[in-house]
Order: structure tokens, then C-alpha cells, then sequence
């Protein structure tokens, strides 16, 4: 499926500001090839673009003096002049204006930065929003703040063990720290295979940068009240290059074909604006693509920057693929993996021999006597209907005074994975598996994640569990941590669970449940699931009377077609009590096992904490609601929660407004981090804000996340089950901050991925035109359909949004931005489907 006429981003990196639009790469002031630039080089005059980063040392003093600033970098994926660093003090963030003062780093790059002088700070205008002045932030909510992962289809939804509180956004995946810009995904999706409209504030190739209008420089700052500025600063240094530094584009031929340059280079142009215009030797290039580059007009590209001088406008790079027809899925796909540092490669036979070889592996004897064995006990696993990789279970037993025994059981993925082999350092480096919408990339061999670890039912399983005594409102009488062995007798999906919970009197059917094992009876598991539902809806109660905060937001699920993997219709995901009983029982669980690993390992434990939103950003929300009388309580995260819940009715239009706000609240959000303890001194920055607890870390996903995988080791070592992993504080800190850098790539490529699907999806849609504009100040956006019959004239539509809902046009929310473009006239709800549970959406995870 390519669409010759609707390439992705075909628009190239813009001429840095302050330089002509004609530099060469090695030469100011001539395109490439061009005699000026040849005379230059000849003079041996070759002016600088960029500035010499600083020494190591003097970054080091700098740092420690407070005249340099370090932070993360971002920049603006709609306006790539534009980029940003955070505030360490929480104000608004730092702005860097312009390709030079990047001075070469990329976006997420962990750089260093030196501030500017006063006078040259960016003035604000009184009406630019938020989006100018903080700039390219991407949403990433907490997991435990708003549920978890996209749902996905016919693969294993985003089997995020339900160890969460964050479903996949509609515009964001797991979100787990939310300030948002994510949803530029899925607008430049729509654009790039449907639209194809060209944003204000893209230059064009050829056209030389100049400065943006909220950026006016025309005034002397100094004389402008302080709330009218905004500090800028320049890269000095590039402490660590997270970017991959690798780019999907296109291929074209030099402009000037008489010039030495051209019969030695081709331009590579970077579907993403942030990454600069490449130039690959012409011997890396099809070998008939200078005498047919037409042919290859519509062929996506593999890119990888290998330098970029100082003297060069333009990076220097490698070809290193081709990967197919620009819009069609696969090559798309690849694409994205490569640029995010994806490792989907085919694990390596050494990988593979450090697997058990003798199959049908079956659990060797003497383990038996090192474990409490389970296997006569009724455990289930609840996952999506299509999961295969199985890492919890769960289990109720009624006791005689009325309490209950309750365990969640977890694969015990660390008994296959010995620390320091092969298979232990290739699952440390990927850290994640990755959920795309048609496939996943597993983090560990499918043998061990879709088998050998996987809880299949009445298969003997090895185990982590932890196993409580509760009463029936939830409290904790009594806590077991152990290895154990288990069987479970069924596989229910969520659609079974939400049937046996809707059913409380009636016996479900026997053909519309999953096969149960004989020692067990469907009445035993019905029983068990409606006593963890009834335990899990009064967890969930205190949790929000104890302070914690959720953002619940759209997400999207899509149904393929089985033959050519394409879209063929897209749902809003339901999250039901199904969902909800899982996800509390692997919060309790997670938060358990911190708990032990940090009373015992106080310096070396693994932990996850999310941090207060973003002062100036919830300062600004503050006002804006005071402004629109919004009585909302942001001075913490159970008081949020309350005004969400209390502050909305229950008609459609409220409930709009509540989505609005609840996208807004999420843009402060900072982003949850893994952490070793023994790193952070003050403890108060341990504590979880969405959960509104002290201690939290992840246990339950081990198949799928490394961090899990850690923790598991670290509390066999609490329990004397042997020795603590040969991990000083340090160390386990630098596999902390690594597991957050891939999470956080895994989330971009989920949330790429949601976009690529949607944006193929949209591209089907009979829509003939579009048109949008602003009535005054009021948003109208015109969509003109195909008639259904083609004698009828075409139908017309004309969407308004008015009041608090405008804001999502300028916040741009996703949600209800595509309601509007997907809603039909004379349809229910989104491309006409009714909203409907997702069958392979797995569950929230913290």
C-alpha cells in the first residue's frame, strides 16, 4: 500500500537561523558544489557553524558551580528550530533558539547547556500558550497514573500484566509521567498518508530560518516584566548521545550536477524534521539511482549519522538499508525500530544455548523440595483472550473465620536467566519488550517468554509468589514471600472474568469458558473471581481515600484483517472491573515486595518513584482554571482526583469538559523512574505521586520488563534464597537509568506504531476535503464526505467546538481532536463503531 503522492515527511531540516540557506558541508555562504564554496576551501577559510564543545573538565566545574545546566533535550516536533531543556528548579523550561545553539545534539540527548546573556532570553508574547513556551514535551503518564498499554491485536494486546494503573492512551501508550505532545504522532500520521497539509511554522528546505514570531527579539528584554521572559541558553556539551542517531528519508540527487560533490554524495532527507539533512556516498546509494532517482522517489531509507564537523551545516552518514515503499507497513515498521535503537535481530546461538536443550523441558526433581508446592490449589490466570506470554496468576481461598487467602503468583523468569550470561546481558541491554499493534518484540527468547515461563494452564510452573491473609475489606493480616511451584487449571480472559462478575448468581455456561482442569470446577473459579473482585473493589476505594490520582484517557484498539495485517476499523478500549480487579492485586504485590527488598537491602534495592508534577506548568493550569471557574484542588494528587471525579456531571457534555481537563491535568505529569536506593538520600524523593505511596517497584512482568528481573533476584536474596546480584549501588543505578531510557524508546515506538495504523486507516476513509479555520476566535473545522451513492451530492460537515472543549484544539488532545475528524454524520461513535471491550488489551501497569 504506497501512496506516491502523500510521502512521509518529505520536508528536510531547514538552514540553521543565523546561516544562509546556501552552506555547504564544506563551506559558509554556497550550496554544495557551488564555486563560492570551492574557493573557500581553497583559501583554506573555512568559518565555523557550530562552536567547539567544552572540555570535560571545564563542564565538570561548570556543573558543579551552577554556571552550566545538564538536562534532557527536547525539540519541538512541529517547529524544529524550537527546542527545550527542564528547569532544575521546576519553573518553565530553558529554550534553545535555533539549529546552531543545539550546536548538533539531537532530541533526547542528555546535554549541557550555558545560559545566555539577559537581553537575549525569548520574549513571550500575553498570547502564546503553553505549547511555545515548554515546547516539544511528549506525554508519558505513569502507568500508575493513567492504565497501561494500546491495545493490540491478534498478538498479545499489550500484555502488561495488569500491574498498573494506566491504560493506553488514545494518544500516548502507557503514559507514565504525561506532559503532552504525543499526540503530534498520530496528527502527522493522518497528514503524512491522508492529508498531506503542510504546518505553519515548517520551513521549507530552501528557505532560510527566520525568527518565529512569539520569539520577538525586537524589544530590550531587560525592560520587560520577568514573567514576560523566558531563559535561553546554548548546548555547550553532549554528555550522553541517547538518540540512535539513525533516520528513516528519502534519497535525492544534489542540486548541482556539474559540482565535485555531486558525483560523490546524495542527500539524504530525514522523515523526522529534528534530525538534520545527512549527506551518504553516492557507493552506499542503488547503484542506478543517479540515473534513475525517480524510481526510488517513494523507497524509505536507513540512515546513520557518522559525523557532523563543525564547518558543516549538513551531518555526514551511512546508508545502511532500504527498507521498502514509504506508507506500507513493514517498511514503516523497521523503520521506526532502527531510529529508536530497537534490537529486534534474532537472538544469537550463543543467546540460545544458555536456554534449556533437552525439550519438553519438565522441572528437575530436587527443585520441588526448595519450593512450597501449589499445584492442588485453584489458580487462574485473567489475561487478553489471544495472550501468550503468562507472567501472573492469581488465587482466593475462603477460610473458616471469614477471611480469605490470597496470592499472586509470577513467573519465575530469573531461575532460567543466570546473572552474567549471554541471555542475561542481551535481556539487560533490550530491558523491554517492545508492543507494536501487529507483532511484539520480545525481550527474550519466545521459547522462555511464550513457553518455559509462560503460566499455560495444567502445566507445572515454577514461581514468585507473594501470599497474603486478607480481610474482606482489603486489610492485611498476614504476608508470605516464596518460590513455589504451581498448576494453573484455567486460561480466562477478561471477557470471562466480566461475565462471572456481571453473573454472580448464575452459572456461566461451560461452552462459553476456557477448559478447567478436573480437580477444579467452574463454580470454584466463578467463586474465587467474584471474592477478589469484592477484595479488589475495596483496595481500590482505600487506595483513593489514601491520595491516589488517576488520568483516565482514550485509547485505541484496532482490528486487523488476518490476510493483510491492514486496519480495518479502530474502537475506544473499555477498561472494566475485570481490569480493574487484576490491576489492584499487582499493585499490592509490587508495593509489597518494595516494602522487603528495602527493609532488607536498604542501599541496593530497586525501586520506582514518580515525581510531583511540574511546578510551572500545574501553576499555569491553576490559573487557567481559576480563570474559566473551575473549582479544582491541584495541591495533591488525592485532591486532583477528587475534583475529576466530584467537580462533573454525568451528561455528555460534562463528561466532555471532564476529558478536556483531564488531558490538561496530565501535561504537568513528570515521568516515573526506576532508581537505586541506595543513590537518592532523602527519602522523601522515593515516593510515588499518582499511587500517593512511600515505596514502589515492579515484580509482576518479568517476562517483559528487565527491571522486574532485578527485583526478583533482589528479593531471592531477602529470603536467604541466595546472594545478593554483584551489583554495587552505582552499577545497579547506571541498569536503572538504562531501563528508563528503553521504556521510554519502547513507548515512542508503540505510540508511532498506534499512529502508522491509524494513520493507514484514516487513509480509507471516503473523505474528500477538509478545511479549518477560526470563526473570530471559535474553531470550525469543514469535512466534505463521498455520498454513498454517487448520484447524491457529497455531504458536508461542520464541526464546532466551543467553550472548554476548544481547548483541545489548542492543547491539540488527541481524543477529542479524531472524534471529530472520525465521527460521521448519522454514525454512533468512532468510524461508526460502537465503543466495545478490546479482547487483547492487557492490563493496566503502575
Amino acid at each position: 500500500m504506497s501512496h506516491p503522492d502523500c510521502r512521509l515527511n518529505l520536508r528536510p531540516l531547514g538552514t540553521p537561523r543565523g546561516v544562509s540557506s546556501v552552506v555547504g558541508p564544506h563551506g559558509v555562504g554556497a550550496s554544495p558544489g557551488d564555486k563560492k564554496s570551492k574557493n573557500k576551501s581553497i583559501r583554506g577559510k573555512k568559518k565555523s557553524i557550530f562552536e567547539t564543545y567544552m572540555s570535560k573538565e571545564d563542564i565538570s566545574e561548570g556543573l558543579k558551580r551552577g554556571t552550566l545546566i545538564q538536562g534532557v533535550l527536547r525539540i519541538n516536533p512541529k517547529k524544529f528550530h524550537e527546542a527545550f531543556i527542564p528547569s532544575p528548579d521546576g519553573d518553565r523550561d530553558i529554550f534553545i533558539d535555533g539549529v546552531v545553539a543545539r550546536n548538533r545534539a539531537l532530541n533526547g540527548d542528555l546535554v549541557v547547556v550555558r545560559l545566555l546573556p539577559e537581553e537575549q532570553w525569548k520574549v513571550i508574547k500575553p498570547e502564546s500558550n503553553d505549547k511555545e513556551t515548554e515546547g516539544a514535551y511528549e506525554l508519558d503518564l505513569p502507568e500508575e497514573l493513567c492504565g497501561s498499554h494500546l491495545p493490540q491485536q491478534s498478538v498479545k494486546g499489550y500484555n502488561d500484566s495488569p500491574d498498573v494503573i494506566i491504560e493506553a492512551q488514545f494518544d500516548d501508550s502507557d503514559s507514565e509521567d504525561g506532559h503532552g505532545n504525543t499526540q503530534n504522532v498520530l496528527v502527522d500520521g493522518v497528514k503524512k498518508l491522508s492529508v498531506c497539509v503542510h504546518d505553519k511554522g515548517k520551513e521549507d528546505s530552501d528557505t532560510p530560518v527566520t525568527k518565529d514570531e512569539s520569539t520577538s527579539m525586537s524589544q530590550d528584554p531587560r525592560a520587560l516584566p520577568e514573567k514576560s521572559l523566558q531563559r535561553s541558553a546554548k548546548v555547550v556539551y553532549i554528555l550522553e548521545k541517547k538518540h540512535s542517531r539513525a533516520a528513516t528519508g528519502f534519497l535525492k540527487l544534489l542540486a548541482d550536477k556539474n559540482s565535485e560533490l555531486f558525483r560523490k554524495y546524495a542527500l539524504f532527507s530525514p522523515s523526522d524534521h529534528r534530525v538534520p539533512r545527512i549527506y551518504v556516498p553516492l557507493k552506499d546509494c542503488p547503484q542506478d539511482f543517479v540515473t534513475r532517482p525517480k524510481d526510488y522517489a517513494n523507497t524509505l531509507f536507513i540512515c546513520r549519522i557518522v559525523d557532523w564537523k563543525e564547518d558543516s551545516n549538513f551531518a555526514l552518514g551511512q546508508l545502511a538499508k532500504s527498507l521498502g515503499q514509504a506508507g506500507e507497513i513493514e517498511p514503516e515498521t523497521e523503520g521506526i525500530l532502527t531510529e529508536y535503537g530497537v534490537d529486534f535481530s534474532d537472538f544469537s546461538s550463543e543467546v540460545l544455548d544458555c536456554l534449556p536443550q533437552g525439550l519438553p523441558w519438565t522441572i528437575p526433581p530436587e527443585e520441588f523440595s526448595k519450593r512450597r508446592d501449589l499445584r492442588k490449589d485453584c489458580i487462574f490466570t485473567i489475561d487478553p483472550s489471544t495472550a501468550r506470554d503468562l507472567d501472573d496468576a492469581l488465587s482466593c481461598k475462603p477460610l473458616a473465620d471469614g477471611n480469605f487467602e490470597v496470592g499472586v503468583h509470577i513467573a519465575d523468569v530469573s531461575y532460567f536467566v543466570p546473572e552474567g550470561s549471554p541471555l542475561d546481558k542481551v535481556a539487560a541491554e533490550r530491558a523491554t519488550s517492545v508492543y507494536l499493534v501487529q507483532k511484539v518484540v520480545p525481550m527474550l527468547p519466545r521459547l522462555l517468554c511464550e513457553e518455559l515461563c509462560s503460566l499455560h494452564p495444567m502445566t507445572d510452573k515454577l514461581t514468585f509468589s507473594v501470599i497474603w491473609t486478607l480481610t474482606p475489606e482489603g486489610k492485611i493480616l498476614r504476608e508470605w514471600f516464596g518460590r513455589t511451584v504451581i498448576r494453573s487449571c484455567t486460561k480466562l480472559s477478561y471477557e470471562h472474568a466480566q461475565s462471572m462478575i456481571e453473573s454472580p448468581t448464575e452459572k456461566i455456561p461451560e461452552k462459553e469458558l476456557p477448559p478447567i482442569s478436573p480437580e477444579h470446577t467452574s463454580e470454584e473459579v466463578h467463586r474465587a473471581v467474584l471474592n477478589l473482585h469484592g477484595i479488589a473493589k475495596e483496595l481500590r476505594k482505600q487506595r483513593f481515600v489514601d491520595g491516589a490520582l488517576r488520568l483516565d484517557q482514550l485509547k485505541l484498539a484496532f482490528t486487523l484483517d488476518h490476510e493483510t495485517g491492514l486496519p480495518q476499523g479502530c474502537h475506544i478500549y473499555e477498561y472494566r472491573d475485570s481490569n480493574k480487579l487484576v490491576e489492584e492485586f499487582m499493585l499490592l504485590a509490587n508495593m509489597a515486595v518494595a516494602h522487603k527488598t528495602h527493609r532488607t537491602f536498604p542501599e541496593r534495592t530497586l525501586l520506582r518513584r514518580h515525581p510531583p508534577p511540574q511546578t510551572k506548568m500545574l501553576n499555569d493550569l491553576v490559573e487557567f482554571c481559576e480563570q474559566m471557574g473551575l473549582p479544582m484542588d491541584f495541591s495533591s494528587a488525592g485532591a486532583l482526583n477528587k475534583s475529576l471525579t466530584e467537580t462533573f456531571g454525568d451528561d455528555k457534555y460534562s463528561l466532555a469538559r471532564k476529558e478536556v481537563l483531564t488531558n490538561m491535568c496530565s501535561r504537568p505529569m513528570q515521568m516515573a523512574l526506576y532508581f537505586c536506593s541506595g543513590v537518592l538520600q532523602d527519602q522523601t524523593q522515593f515516593r510515588h505521586y499518582a499511587l500517593n505511596v512511600p515505596l514502589y517497584t515492579h515484580f509482576t512482568s518479568p517476562i517483559r520488563r528487565f527491571a522486574d528481573v532485578l527485583v526478583h533476584r533482589l528479593l531471592a536474596a531477602a529470603l536467604g534464597y541466595g546472594e545478593l546480584p554483584d551489583l554495587e549501588p552505582e552499577a545497579l543505578q547506571k541498569q536503572a537509568d538504562h531501563c528508563n531510557d528503553r521504556r521510554m524508546a519502547s513507548k515512542r515506538v508503540q505510540e508511532l506504531s498506534t499512529g502508522l495504523f491509524f494513520a493507514i486507516l484514516v487513509k480509507a476513509l471516503p473523505l474528500q476535503s477538509h478545511h479549518f479555520q477560526k470563526v473570530g476566535k471559535k474553531p470550525e473545522l469543514t469535512l466534505v464526505w463521498e455520498p454513498e451513492d454517487t448520484e447524491q451530492e457529497p455531504v458536508q460537515q461542520v464541526v464546532t467546538i466551543f467553550s472548554l472543549v476548544e481547548v483541545v484544539l489548542q492543547a491539540e488532545t488527541a481524543a477529542l481532536k479524531y472524534s471529530a475528524l472520525l465521527k460521521r454524520p448519522g454514525t454512533n461513535g468512532l468510524l461508526g463503531l460502537q465503543n466495545k471491550e478490546e479482547p487483547d488489551a492487557g492490563g493496566p501497569e503502575a
